[in-house]
């Protein structure tokens, strides 16, 4: 592993352990992990509510028990290990707080006194933006411009605020893993010459990990945990009271554990850094997350694996296929004539070498930009490659395949995300939650793994993948506005797309789907709750007199404010909750979830008739 890499992910670790305060006990609970008869699971015996990074198995062998103790930290075993070492507790409370900003340090890569961070809490990643946003749900964490400001309208508090997360960048998957390693191969025995721009690849050794979280990905989220606190510390009446603090859930992958981890990192570093808590008020209570398990067979809002229609769909792959066949063979052309000889590339090998260009950036620490060069640190020299015009090409293939594949394309992809749009109209509301499509209804009717009655529970954090937040954010009727006879063209770029180096307006773009503007990696959602006296309390009239307080619902993608659909938005894009609830009939009535085991059904193009 590169030392660099190494370093942050150690010290971040070690961050995280002193997080899991108290002792490693589990709270059991015996829920079905699949509720309901259409989808024809099986129930497994439990569900365990857990420490991050705790094994739900009670039967592990003496290997895995000695990683899982491992994995929680030398200090954390040293001083919660123990309950009744209370003067050992003390004195290492006493050295967290400038701990704290010793390992927040050492989690950053060194910076010179002349460079800036590329990534930063507030804007995410600003180096190289003609390449860095054009990577589809490959791209870092940007934060994307808006028309309509998101700073909280004067006049206006907070009443709630809950984000939807993906995890943070991560090495390739395993298949997307196996063709890099399959295209390097092939050009590393058969060629017989280089040409300039490509010689660098004789001596590249692909040494990239699979699935996991890089430490690029984890600086993200320790970033988005920052600048979450820093938005709605607010709403954050006690520090000390655990219902004041985040509720968290993460979906059952380790990457996305991994984040929720980084992000509550970066949350109490910001809130301790903020606070500055005397030591008699340490340790902050007790933060444990609830795991939802990925199984086939589990009933997961943030994961889709339940209807058998949407899995068996291909219009992802086919609105991709087609895309490839159209436009990558002049890029093909070009590759094969400058860059080799001895050896052909196929339009797939290409593509799997414009993988490389995102993927072995953010597999090590986000680099800096030098204030005296102004020249970037650290971008993979796979993507000098390509042309502005190739990247653009590449970005436009992402957007496609998750636009028909999870998105307002395919005709189940709003359903995927119905049960957690139920779910947020149960916390917007304060009410049980109704659904019968992907909730599990023994942790959400439990108050311990869903709360719900306690209205001082205003702040709440979950952590899930792009597909699924694709599903979500369709549901939400977020992608009403995309013009859907520009995408049915498989063949050719919208104008309005734009390239790298001509960017149209936002309104211009405004009818374009563009996925590194949704789900890209550590991309998230706010759903904000506020109140607002006079005219700003959204119902478009002078208020005349005393009358009782609105409640308004916003809903922010990546820091761009997204005007809702079918609830009589106001100028901010916002609208009144009795409204919004009602806007959400899709996702309230089910969806289409009958028709995710109705034989025959199939993933054709959907037009939103809505």
């Amino acid at each position: 592993m590169d030392p660099a890499t190494k370093g942050t992910s150690r010290a971040s670790s070690v961050f995280t352990s002193l997080f899991r305060m108290g002792g490693g006990s589990q709270h059991k609970y015996s829920p079905l992990d699949h509720d309901g008869e259409a989808s024809g699971g099986v129930a497994p015996e439990s569900q365990t509510r857990l420490l991050p990074g705790e094994s739900t198995d009670e039967n592990l062998d003496e290997e895995s028990q000695l990683k899982q103790q491992k994995g929680r930290g030398l200090l954390y075993r040293l001083v919660w290990g123990d309950p009744n070492n209370i003067f050992v507790k003390l004195i290492m409370l006493l050295l967290m707080i400038p701990l704290f900003s010793y390992l927040v340090a050492a989690s950053l890569r060194v910076l010179s006194p002349n460079s800036v961070p590329c990534d930063t809490p507030e804007l995410g990643y600003q180096c190289d933006q003609k390449t860095t946003h054009t990577w589809g749900q490959y791209s870092p964490f940007f934060s994307v411009p808006s028309e309509i400001s998101p700073s909280v309208p004067e006049g206006c508090r907070l009443t709630f605020a809950q984000v939807l997360s993906r995890h943070g960048a991560r090495f390739p998957t395993p298949g997307k893993a196996d063709d890099i390693s399959a295209v390097l191969t092939k050009i590393k025995t058969s060629a017989t010459w280089y040409g300039p721009d490509f010689e660098f690849i004789k001596d590249y050794n692909y040494v990239l990990g699979v699935d996991d979280l890089t430490a690029f990905g984890e600086q993200e989220m320790v970033n988005s945990g920052i600048k979450f606190y820093q938005r709605y510390a607010s709403l954050i009446r006690d520090y000390t009271d655990p219902d004041s603090l985040p509720f968290v859930r993460a979906s059952g992958q380790e990457r996305v554990i991994a984040s929720a981890e980084n992000f509550t990192t970066g949350f109490y570093s910001a809130l301790l850094a903020d606070k500055n808590p005397p030591p008699s008020s340490l340790p902050l209570p007790r933060q444990e997350m609830v795991i939802i398990s990925e199984s086939p067979t589990a009933n997961n809002t943030m994961h889709h694996g339940l209807c058998r229609a949407f899995e068996d769909s291909t219009t992802g792959d086919s609105a991709q296929a087609t895309f490839i066949a159209a436009n990558f063979p002049p890029i093909t052309a070009r590759l094969n004539a400058q860059g080799f000889k001895g050896v052909t590339l196929s339009d797939t090998d290409v593509l799997s070498l414009m993988d490389l260009c995102p993927f072995d950036t953010v597999a090590y620490p986000p680099s800096s930009l030098s204030q005296e060069s102004s020249t970037r640190k650290r971008i993979s020299p796979f993507c000098s490659l390509f042309t502005a015009q190739d990247l653009t090409v590449y970005d436009y293939l992402q957007s496609l395949g998750k636009f028909y594949g999870f998105g307002p394309g395919n005709v189940l992809g709003a359903t995927q995300g119905v049960g957690y749009v139920n779910e947020l109209l149960a916390r917007l509301t304060h009410s049980p939650v109704v659904d019968n499509t992907t909730t599990n209804s023994t942790l959400d009717q439990n108050e311990e793994t869903f709360p719900l009655t306690n209205k001082n529970r205003t702040v709440f954090a979950d952590f899930s993948h792009d597909n699924d937040m694709m599903g979500i954010l369709t549901a939400l009727r977020i992608f009403e506005g995309v013009d859907r006879e520009k995408m049915m063209d498989n063949t050719t770029i919208p104008k309005e797309y734009g390239s790298t180096g001509d960017e149209p307006g936002l309104k211009e773009r405004e009818g374009v789907f563009k996925v590194g503007w949704a789900v890209p990696f550590a991309g998230r959602v706010y759903f904000e709750k506020m109140v607002c006296d006079g005219d700003n309390d959204g119902d478009g009239k002078i208020d005349q007199g005393e009358e009782e307080e609105q409640e308004l619902v916003r809903i922010l993608v990546n820091d761009r404010v997204v005007r809702l659909n079918g609830c009589e938005a106001d100028e901010l894009g916002r609208c009144r909750l009795d409204k919004f609830v009602e806007s959400m009939e899709f996702a309230r009535r089910g969806g289409d979830w009958d028709k995710c085991f109705v034989k025959g059904s199939s993933g054709r193009l959907w037009i939103w008739s809505g």
